[in-house]
């Protein structure tokens, strides 16, 4: 039996912005974790693939994601925190541009900014040309371009890069991210505090207008209780993660 491997590192950062598509006049609001999307570009930068400003007319997809969607990846929230960060709204001015149409020639824009996040990455290892190259990059650390969380005020920092050997799981107890599941959980140990999380996150991009697929992503330390057998389920020593 081929043993199955992912490569596993620690993203993290001081701040870091993934702003959501529906806003208010307001400001700017941010998913409480990255998602896969953003993942997939942070990859792509390193590697140097080209993103949303380089997308030709006749193309269906960034190059980014053209290259990299086939990628399964977990994603482990600072479970300290359970999956939420602490978050501030900053305000800065915009002067060039559009803004020289705003009253005054200034524009005054607001973001919600997350403060400190970390999480534990895996990507599982397809035996691809692209995650190869990936694998590479960030164990060498010799990025092509720098990587942010989500925009270029939040430098992204990769440490503890390794790839690691996984097994196939039937836990339904799970540390990481449980994205694209409509699931039920019960608590089963009375004895720990319950906490579950869940925000509609993006998981992937329709062709040509690179609108965001959404769909559940769950946190919890309950039990999960599927209606049928997964396959996407692997543990790697203490950690029980699901890819998507």
């Amino acid at each position: 039996m081929m043993q199955e491997k992912a490569l596993r590192f620690q993203l993290s950062g001081k701040t870091a912005m993934f702003k959501k598509p529906d806003v208010n006049t307001y400001a700017y609001f941010t998913y409480n974790n990255i998602h896969k999307v953003a993942l997939l570009g942070l990859l792509g930068a390193v590697i140097g693939l080209g993103g949303y400003a380089r997308q030709k007319k006749q193309e269906s997809y960034p190059e980014f994601y053209d290259k990299l969607k086939h990628l399964k990846i977990s994603i482990i929230p600072d479970l300290n925190k359970h999956g939420i960060y602490a978050k501030k709204i900053q305000t800065f001015n915009n002067s060039v541009g559009y803004a020289s149409f705003e009253e005054g020639g200034n524009l005054v824009v607001r973001e919600q900014w997350l403060e400190d996040p970390s999480w534990t990455i895996y990507l599982y290892d397809d035996k691809s040309s692209a995650f190869e190259e990936v694998a590479d990059v960030l164990r060498n650390q010799k990025a092509v371009y720098i990587p942010y969380l989500g925009k270029n005020d939040h430098p992204a920092c990769i440490t503890d890069v390794q790839k690691v050997e996984i097994k196939k799981s039937k836990e339904r107890h799970i540390h990481s991210l449980v994205v694209g599941e409509e699931v039920e959980t019960v608590t089963e140990d009375f004895f720990v505090t319950p906490y579950y999380f869940k925000e509609i996150a993006p998981i992937g991009m329709k062709e040509t207008y690179n609108f965001y697929e959404f769909a559940p992503a769950i946190l919890t330390n309950n039990t999960y209780i599927f209606n049928e057998e997964k396959q996407n389920i692997y543990r790697d020593g203490e950690s029980v993660v699901f890819f998507y």
